[in-house]
């Protein structure tokens, strides 16, 4: 999984969930750590608005997710803007590295059981 300091919200959670299951690697750098939301904004004279905190995550254990602690990543890798403008993008690229290392050197060939006699004749049916 590729995480960056602009993942937020459920880019803090889904990581946190990821990691905790130990699905793989997290990859990039670590996340912004912002995960208390808020909804109704409620408009102003002045047509400005006002945000206020009302909505957070907890653990299915019931355990509240800890605000501003942000997930760090097992691998570090900063995006670099000059590569990712040049089309190229460091965390990705070691993201598939890992990926690839993990799966086995050898192809394995695969061989399905024979077809199926669909005709409804009752001849050859499995």
């Amino acid at each position: 999984m590729r995480i960056n300091g602009w993942s937020g919200s459920g880019g803090d959670a889904f990581p946190a969930f990821f990691k905790e299951e130990n699905i793989g690697p997290v990859v990039g750098t670590r996340t912004w750590g912002g995960l208390i939301g808020y909804t109704g904004v409620p408009s102003l004279i002045n047509g400005g608005f006002l945000t206020v905190p009302s909505l957070r995550m907890y653990y299915p254990n019931g355990k509240w997710f800890p605000e501003g602690h942000r997930i760090e990543p097992d691998v570090k890798v900063v995006a670099d803007p000059t590569k990712l403008a040049n089309g190229t993008d460091p965390q990705l690229e070691k993201a598939i590295d890992l990926v690839m290392s993990k799966l086995p050197n050898q192809s394995k060939k695969v061989t399905h059981p024979p077809y199926e006699n669909r005709t409804g004749t009752g001849v050859g049916n499995n």
